[in-house]
């Protein structure tokens, strides 16, 4: 799964990578992004527009859900475009969740080790997200899950679903709606790219977004 990331890159680099022409407002770095707040996501809403910076709530509910319906913050790569609750999201509302990397907790061992995973070459990812108009008419999503590939298995099973730099473009196309249309240009990064390391275990409390230490190997 994932449940925490970090994002601390320049927005002007990630802007760039991914066709965002109007750059927003800097913000302050933040090493431990939790769920249920609110994220920078990159979206286009239309075909013959740039993609663009806004800002959506960590946590996605549809406002035609039932009041007590989940607010999942992961939809699995294996059923997103075929579930009733993230499908019309898939085809019509596709988005980029940028990040420097994520955290995932090691079972394994007791108590549960996290660990930070991220680029080799520290390059700033991008998970493949869905969003949708919550209740309030905000804008919720979610970040896409696949099973762990390269190192990350050494850690979790799941993993976020990180774009390569060639599919970014098409994630976001509007008009590009067909599961396997979609399945034939969008593809995630080499396996081989990831790595990761231990980390203080006080990434487990949801504060200190600031703090720059929260990564550094133990």
């Amino acid at each position: 799964m994932c449940g925490r990331f970090a994002l601390y890159s320049d927005l002007a680099a990630i802007a760039a990578k991914a066709g965002v022409l109007e750059l927003k407002e800097e913000t302050s770095p933040r090493y431990n992004v939790p769920p249920g707040t609110w994220v920078d996501v990159i979206c286009r809403v239309q075909e013959n527009e740039a993609p663009s910076f806004g800002e959506m709530w960590w946590g996605y509910k549809p406002r035609w859900a039932k009041e007590k319906a989940s607010q999942p913050i992961n939809a699995r790569a294996e059923t997103v475009a075929t579930s009733a609750y993230f499908k019309s999201a898939f085809q019509k509302h596709r988005c980029l969740i940028p990040a420097d990397g994520w955290y995932e907790w090691d079972k394994s061992v007791s108590p549960k080790q996290p660990h930070f995973l991220c680029r080799e070459d520290r390059e700033p990812l991008f998970f493949g997200g869905i969003y949708t108009q919550r209740v309030d008419g905000t804008l919720g999503c979610a970040i896409i899950t696949e099973p762990a590939r390269g190192a990350a298995k050494h850690v979790h099973d799941r993993m976020p679903l990180i774009l390569d730099n060639a599919s970014l473009e098409p994630w976001l196309d509007p008009d590009l709606t067909d599961r396997e249309a979609v399945r034939n240009v969008v593809h995630h990064i080499d396996a081989t790219l990831i790595t990761h390391w231990p980390v203080s275990t006080k990434v487990n409390r949801p504060s200190g977004a600031g703090d720059d230490s929260l990564i550094n190997p133990l």
